[in-house]
């Protein structure tokens, strides 16, 4: 085998030719020069057609490769700029890396890998580049990607929710796939105009096609899924509505807490440190105490609680009823999502009916929102589906972003999200 050819497999560079290389034992560097076959000489390096050579550009320049194990390898090569009758004076394209990039395809490629597989200190580390780097490197990874495969394609079905990724109210909208489970699409913001990017990227012919929509109650999405895709059957997710009812007695506890606090300061002597050991019981203190332990009590489904909560929980119906109240309708409204579609339409008209009676403030304006979201509710039952897969999304995407943490943008999270979780996850060069 010729000694060039053995140099261009292990730079895994194609259409090049190898002309001389050099070893710096000191600095640890390995440096190839290089030059393109006369095919791919004077290539746009946007679109990729041969033009008109223009000037020699900058001169030569190098682009990181792939290490040979412990030196680092560079590939050096003239850098010309072409006449692009569309994209105007350019650098000419090269067979080895991208367009503006200071990367192999192969370094490029095994970053990306590494990237969706493990810690940022690892990848930083072993390839011996800044983390910002690495943001770069996926986003234009995922960008080559997405031009190869159509993430829209076959979506009938999908789930529409938001996930924090930064501290002051940052937000990404996401999309997923609820038949093949990937995230189809992300984007940063949390906003009708939002939402309408991935409507107007999806087209007004594939949106015709979407038959179910999945979200939480939020009016945003709401009113762009319905003007977007009339013909989809909006469903409420299940887990958000039990989340307004769980929520709804945790006021009540907390007003009871308060009014047992208040009790003890107006009834009971308090002295400075600690009461003495022969000191007159304490009831009011103690209601609120208890009052404050019973959180998770109220909150866990009936069959989870254990003994102890289950004493507890007997306790708060003995002595407070409205608390009563409201943990029974928080129930009440949990049983109505286990019951068939029919039979569940006319257990929430009474469970409506029961918490607009039931006098407690939390609970009357919940069963308002209920009423408004009746319909995504039974189609959530009818059609069994919910917001599951998007919030298992969201918890690797707040994984994603505490691996992500300090990366540049947005775009570059969102990369590698859809890297990892998109369902075409970079291949180590090599393999295939």
């Amino acid at each position: 085998m010729r000694i060039l050819t053995i140099w261009r497999t292990l730079l895994g560079v194609d259409k090049t030719v190898v002309e001389d290389v050099d070893l710096d034992l000191v600095a640890g560097v390995f440096v190839a020069s290089v030059r393109l076959t006369r095919s791919m000489r004077n290539r746009c390096g946007s679109c990729q057609k041969r033009c008109p050579r223009y000037d020699e550009g900058a001169g030569r320049r190098r682009w990181r490769g792939l290490n040979f194990g412990s030196t680092r390898v560079f590939l050096e090569a003239d850098a010309p700029r072409v006449s692009c009758r569309e994209h105007g004076v350019i650098v000419a394209a090269v067979p080895w890396a991208r367009h503006q990039a200071g990367h192999t395809h192969h370094f490029d490629s095994q970053v990306a890998w590494l990237a969706t597989q493990t810690s940022k200190a690892a990848v930083t580390v072993l390839m011996r580049i800044a983390w910002r780097t690495v943001g770069a490197i996926i986003t234009r990874v995922w960008a080559d990607t997405e031009e190869l495969h159509d993430p829209f394609a076959g979506l009938t079905r999908i789930g529409i929710d938001e996930v924090s990724y930064k501290r002051g109210r940052k937000f990404l909208t996401v999309v997923v796939d609820h038949d093949s489970g990937r995230l189809v699409w992300a984007a940063p913001g949390q906003d009708k105009a939002t939402l309408g990017t991935f409507f107007d990227a999806l087209g007004a012919e594939r949106s015709a096609l979407i038959t179910h929509v999945s979200a939480d109650g939020a009016a945003w999405i709401a009113s762009v899924v319905a003007a977007r895709c009339p013909n989809a059957v909006r469903c409420a997710d299940p887990f958000h509505v039990v989340k307004w009812a769980t929520e709804a007695p945790d006021e009540v506890r907390k007003a009871a807490w308060t009014e047992a606090r208040k009790q003890a300061r107006l009834n009971e002597s308090r002295t400075v440190g600690r009461p003495a050991h022969d000191a007159p019981a304490r009831p009011h203190s103690e209601h609120a105490k208890l009052m404050m332990n019973s959180r998770y009590a109220l909150w866990k489904n009936p069959e989870n609680l254990t003994e102890k909560q289950q004493i507890k929980l007997a306790w708060v119906v003995h002595t407070n009823p409205a608390l009563g109240r409201a943990y029974y309708l928080k129930e009440g409204l949990r049983l109505v999502f286990k019951l068939p579609r029919d039979e569940a339409a006319e257990a929430l008209d009474k469970w409506v009916g029961w918490a607009r009676r039931s006098r407690i403030p939390s609970f009357v304006k919940l069963q308002r929102s209920i009423v408004k979201h009746r319909a995504a509710i039974l189609a959530s039952i009818e059609h069994g589906l919910s917001n599951g897969r998007i919030e298992s999304m969201n918890t690797k995407i707040r994984l994603l972003t505490r691996i992500a943490f300090g990366l540049k943008s947005p775009d570059a999270l969102i990369a590698l999200a859809m890297l990892s979780l998109g369902g075409h996850k970079p291949a180590l060069p090599g393999r295939d």
